[in-house]
């Protein structure tokens, strides 16, 4: 049997705020190229926008993001890598900020914060490490190709040996039950 190619893709963007919509855009591109069914895309859109989301507001030395019509010079980028991997597609953000990702509890009236939740909530494992040939970090998020249980696939640790673990930064237990439901409502809110 021939053995197929891995599936990846790769894109540079600007640090600009028009970057999260591109993102989300060639995700839902690429994972449709690749056959990939319409929930899983729809999931992969939403945390590529909570990664890319924090790889612009989140910039080195926690500068403010680059304006859409900035002199190229004083432009920075981050970069998107999907990649089809056993059973599953892995979201990879690589920024400049080498400041971990960090999951907090947030109120019912806060107006951000919740990115990291979201990531947790809604992938089957997340983590993030140290970019080996630049400055920053990676952070990674997985979504499931097939259906899982609310507690499958989710040590990071175990999935990725080769890779630092994510220092327990998981989502609470609870929080995990209605995965899907969170996913779903945040979506329709985001199109608003």
């Amino acid at each position: 049997m021939p053995h197929e190619p891995p599936r990846t893709s790769r894109l540079a963007l600007a640090d600009t705020p028009n970057a999260v919509a591109l993102a989300r855009l060639h995700t839902a591109d690429v994972l449709s190229g690749w056959g990939v069914c319409a929930d899983v895309v729809e999931t992969a859109q939403l945390l590529v926008s909570e990664l890319a989301t924090n790889a612009v507001r989140h910039s080195e030395d926690g500068e403010e993001p680059t304006p859409p019509f900035s002199p190229p010079s004083s432009v920075q980028t981050f970069e998107l890598l999907l990649e089809a991997v056993s059973g599953a597609v892995r979201l990879s953000v690589w920024d400049r900020d080498p400041r971990p990702p960090v999951l907090k509890e947030v109120g019912v009236c806060a107006t951000g914060g919740r990115g990291v939740f979201i990531v947790a909530a809604m992938s089957r494992a997340w983590g993030y490490y140290p970019a080996r040939s630049a400055p920053g970090k990676v952070v990674w998020a997985e979504v499931a190709l097939a259906a899982m249980g609310p507690n499958e696939g989710r040590d990071a640790s175990a999935a990725f040996p080769d890779r630092p673990a994510s220092n327990g930064l998981r989502a609470p237990k609870d929080a995990r039950a209605d995965a899907n439901l969170i996913g779903r409502v945040l979506v329709g809110i985001k199109d608003l």
